[in-house]
């Protein structure tokens, strides 16, 4: 590979890691075993290249547990690369993760003084960009209050802010827009834009293929830790959706109460018919009812309770919260919650429903599990609707006369 005018070059990257087999859960176990743990090896990565050129918008692109992350880890220097190389050329920032870098007890504002340090600013170059970090965040209300308060939203616009205006020539996005308003969303786009015209290198991993579509110039797709398919966005786009690696589970495995922990907070999320009973699909344009339970008694608190619905490719559909109608009085016990819908609104295919339970005000998050939920979308009889939104509706035609002309 040349590496002419490139910002970041890979060439044969792997990345393994030790999977431990037998896992010693006393200190007479642990003894006895001594230094004969087995561990098994992992590869998340094996012999993936590519370039990305200088001033390109690339994206990343694969399913859950493909490896994303973790190349784009070792293209920030988090993970260290067992073979081949990944060499960026230029001033790096990184978001990766919701919030990371930020210690919860320090203040936001501590947390944008800390950041900047690590990334090599001085308290004074720090200053002088603070008052654009907050506001870009619209954040100044809350920015010193600590961020164990800030809901995911604020974590996410505050790591942004910090991100985008400590000017660096590469910026690396781990799902920069599953957190946000639309108009936060925007301001996002427009930012990108804007670093992109002034020549700036962008790498971006995402679930929300019309995002990378729009976005990217180029992309990659990894695929169970192998480079499946690299070039320009369209035709990676293409080699991806038409590449059909769903295993063949049954719905009813995909139930919520199957990966939800006795200590969870939430208790079940599950589609139901309008008389209340469990069904693993809907019809799309029929009545269908999201039923969640949670732990009252240990919210402590009015909760409000927000679903998110994702095509099974990452795209998002739609969000939507109940407000704070939920109560916790004395001895409340398991709250159950429904949320009705007429008539469901999506065209036929696989959706996953993500949820959060958050305090009145949407400051604080009490829990989140996202893609918890799976269920299939079955097609209606007569039905000739495409695109991602079922509109319904009904066609009628009459007579308007004879044209006057």
């Amino acid at each position: 590979m040349s590496g002419r005018s490139n910002a970041i070059t890979v060439e044969g990257l792997g990345k393994k890691f030790r999977l431990m087999q037998d896992r010693n859960w006393t200190l007479k176990a642990t003894l006895l075993a001594g230094h004969r743990t087995r561990y098994e090896e992992f590869w998340a990565l094996r012999d993936v290249s590519f370039e990305i050129p200088t001033g390109e918008t690339f994206g990343i692109v694969g399913g859950n547990g493909s490896g994303k992350s973790t190349l784009l880890k070792v293209l920030a220097g988090i993970l260290r690369a067992d073979e081949g190389s990944a060499v960026a050329r230029g001033r790096l920032s990184a978001l990766l993760e919701l919030g990371a870098g930020f210690h919860p007890e320090l203040t936001g504002r501590e947390n944008v003084y800390l950041n900047g340090s690590i990334l090599g600013f001085t308290s004074r170059e720090i200053r002088n960009l603070f008052d654009d970090i907050v506001e870009f965040a619209e954040l100044e209300q809350f920015i010193d209050e600590p961020v164990r308060n800030y809901s995911s939203g604020m974590y996410m616009r505050l790591g942004f802010s910090v991100a985008i205006h400590v000017e660096p020539e590469i910026l690396l996005v781990d799902e920069i827009l599953a957190v946000g308003d639309l108009a936060f969303q925007k301001r996002c786009l427009d930012r990108f834009a804007r670093l992109r015209d002034e020549g700036r290198t962008i790498v971006v991993v995402s679930h929300d293929l019309d995002m990378i579509s729009r976005l990217c110039d180029s992309s990659v797709w990894i695929n169970k830790g192998e480079l499946a398919s690299v070039g320009s966005s369209s035709s990676v786009l293409d080699d991806f959706l038409s590449h059909d690696d769903t295993p063949e589970t049954s719905n009813s495995g995909q139930s919520s109460e199957l990966r939800l922990d006795p200590d969870d907070l939430v208790k079940s999320l599950e589609l139901v018919d309008i008389n209340g009973h469990s069904m693993p699909s809907a019809a799309s344009g029929q009545p269908a009812l999201v039923r969640v339970r949670y732990d009252a008694d240990r919210v402590g608190e009015p909760a409000t309770v927000a679903l998110g619905f994702y095509r099974a490719d990452g795209t998002h559909v739609s969000s939507i919260n109940s407000g704070a109608i939920t109560s916790a009085g004395n001895d409340a016990g398991v709250i159950e919650v429904d949320y009705e819908m007429p008539s469901l609104p999506i065209q036929p295919g696989a959706y996953e429903i993500s949820i959060a339970l958050h305090s009145r005000d949407m400051t604080q998050v009490f829990e989140r599990h996202t893609h918890l939920f799976r269920f299939e979308v079955d097609p209606v009889a007569g039905s000739h609707q495409t695109g991602l939104v079922a509109l319904g509706g009904n066609w009628s035609a009459k007579s308007a006369g004879k044209d006057s002309k």
